[in-house]
């Protein structure tokens, strides 16, 4: 099966359901099922739409697939875009529930926020929570963004650090620690120009879609670093430059 234009909106239901009963993409796994890049947009935004039908609100925007820790993994080059929601926003210390989640991992990342004029306000540090699953045979650019970039959340640091502009142009080195123990690291940013080179990214591929960031919403820049599994009761750390900036707990499941 290869969707058309106007097979998305059933799509979006199938993949929405899917979603929220915690069993995302399940329309993937079908071996007969193929869909290019612009499709796999609609597809993404038709799912926006319903969401924001139900109430829920868009609060930014995730350049992934960038750095060479993700596109190694998934053998994949980007960049893709996904869509962030404030319901799934946590705030720094957050026990996260792993049966919220099929497959969770987590990725550390810088992210920005648009200032009044457009441009860059702050740069911080975040973990960002995926539903870490591909159910092809073959990991496709299509499947990732269908499925929003496999984003399932964000965990925020403490409110003063989303203001701060000290690592816009400053240079700085990433880790993640799960449990004490440092899995990754490297440079703030995937791309030499810096934050600004995803954000330029993501005005050239919104303007295609007639729209733009805006005015106090969060990008996630992409990382250097990979996505790592985690299991309850590990403890989950982003250190910047030797010091620890964004936690979360990772919880037993829910029943």
């Amino acid at each position: 099966m290869t969707p058309s234009i106007h097979d998305i909106p059933e799509l979006a239901i199938r993949q929405l359901q899917d979603y929220r009963n915690v069993n995302p993409g399940t329309c993937f796994a079908d071996p007969d099922f193929s869909l290019d890049v612009e499709t796999a947009y609609h597809l993404q935004d038709a799912v926006t739409a319903l969401r924001l039908s139900d109430g829920e609100t868009v609060i930014g925007y995730k350049v992934g697939c960038t750095g060479p820790g993700t596109t190694a993994q998934f053998g994949m080059n980007g960049p893709i875009r996904g869509t962030l929601f404030a319901d799934e926003v946590r705030q720094n210390g957050a026990a996260v529930d792993p049966g919220q989640f099929c497959q969770l991992a987590v990725e550390a990342e810088m992210a920005i926020k648009i200032g009044p004029d457009g441009t860059i306000a702050a740069a911080f540090p975040i973990i960002e929570l995926h539903n870490f699953v591909f159910r092809a045979e073959k990991k496709t650019l299509a499947e990732l963004i269908g499925n929003n970039g496999i984003n399932a959340g964000i965990v925020l640091p403490d409110p003063e650090w989303q203001r701060s502009t000290s690592f816009i142009s400053q240079a700085g080195e990433l880790a993640l620690h799960v449990n004490d123990v440092e899995l990754d690291c490297g440079k703030l940013w995937p791309k030499a120009d810096g934050p600004e080179a995803s954000l330029n990214w993501l005005r050239n591929h919104l303007d295609g879609f007639d729209r733009s960031p805006e005015p106090g919403q969060i990008i996630l820049a992409g990382t250097n670093l990979g996505l790592y599994p985690v299991q309850p009761r590990d403890r989950v750390v982003v250190v910047l430059d030797g010091q620890p900036e964004v936690r979360c707990t990772i919880g037993p499941s829910s029943p």
